[in-house]
């Protein structure tokens, strides 16, 4: 279930938003899978160690991986990498795959990648293995006062991969 606190944290910024339902699921592949839904519409949320001190939230469309280098050049820096899950757990009190994208709520920087614009809605992850948020992406923007960026980049070898994942995934649904 999504939390108390970020319902709380919706209503009182007067966002607009539509709790998903789904079966569980952990990726934002998944997601997309589960619900029919255009990679494109669903965005993943990552906790990213900046200068190996501070960390910040980032989230961009789930067909879209990291480009390490155009992060440095938003960031200004040299050094960046994804955070552990023992970070995770221990900033965020939560489980990878269950990030928000709300970086406020836990005194974090939000940065959004433009591609996300090119859609009015997007699912987001909400807290939950089982429940998800669609709201505007410009809402989310402005709720999190968000940096909007270019750092997404097609993952070429790995979106065969992902698209094999996908299809295996949809297929066991099916059953």
């Amino acid at each position: 279930m999504i939390s108390k606190n970020v319902l709380n944290y919706l209503k009182k910024n007067k966002v607009k938003h539509e709790i998903v339902k789904q079966k569980p699921v952990f990726t934002a592949y998944d997601l997309a899978a589960t619900l029919k839904e255009k990679m494109n519409k669903v965005a993943k949320t990552l906790l990213i160690k900046v200068g190996g001190k501070r960390y910040i939230i980032i989230i961009l469309p789930a067909h879209l991986k990291i480009d390490f280098k155009k992060m440095q050049k938003v960031l200004k820096t040299q050094k960046i990498e994804l955070a552990t899950e023992q970070a995770i757990k221990k900033f965020l009190n939560t489980k990878p795959g269950a990030l928000l994208p709300f970086g406020t709520l836990h005194k974090l920087e939000t940065f959004l990648d433009k591609a996300l614009f090119k859609t009015e809605h997007a699912l987001f992850g909400a807290g939950s293995f089982t429940e998800s948020l669609r709201l505007k992406v410009k809402d989310l923007a402005k709720l999190e006062n968000a940096t909007v960026a270019d750092f997404g980049a097609v993952a070429k070898k790995s979106a065969k991969k992902a698209t094999a994942k996908i299809k295996k995934t949809v297929k066991k649904l099916r059953r």
